[in-house]
């Protein structure tokens, strides 16, 4: 995985607080690109500004940039949660959480969604995690399905 990086003239690097920004505008395009109405996104991205600075700046958020000549062309985010015991994970109380994967348009189709899952697994095993989720969209879905990743019975609401 990171001879794959590297050979292709790549760099990785973890997340710092100067990645803030970066990781803002990652975000607000995913969920744009997903189908997301703009104006609500500007509204989000604004409160999720003020949420991530103090987690980059703690490691409560970590992950990882892809650089192409020290321009980020693909990141991750990881959390690792507290979560009780359960039988995906029964002597477990964390597990390792997937967000905000992106990659730019002009670097898709090259692999890299796929290295920075690989680095995630990677990152979780050193942390002791040993169960992750992550929620994808339509476009994502076959990228984790063909890594191991499995659906689940999971429903959401929103409450009004």
């Amino acid at each position: 995985m990171a001879d794959d990086i590297e050979r292709a003239g790549w760099t990785c690097r973890s997340f710092t607080p100067d990645d803030l920004e970066m990781i803002c505008e990652h975000r607000e395009h995913m969920f744009l690109e997903a189908g997301g109405d703009p104006e609500t996104l500007k509204i989000m991205t604004a409160h999720f500004r003020p949420w991530l600075q103090p987690r980059l700046a703690d490691g409560r958020y970590y992950g990882f940039a892809l650089l192409d000549a020290d321009r980020p062309i693909a990141a991750i985010g990881l959390m690792s949660i507290d979560w009780p015991p359960h039988p995906s994970h029964p002597t477990d109380d964390q597990r390792g959480y997937v967000l905000n994967v992106f990659v730019e348009p002009s670097h898709r189709r090259r692999g890299l969604a796929s290295a920075l899952m690989q680095l995630a697994d990677a990152e979780f095993k050193r942390r002791g995690l040993s169960f992750a989720i992550l929620h994808a969209t339509q476009v994502g879905k076959p990228v984790y399905e063909r890594l191991g990743w499995k659906g689940t019975s999971e429903m959401a609401k929103v409450i009004a």
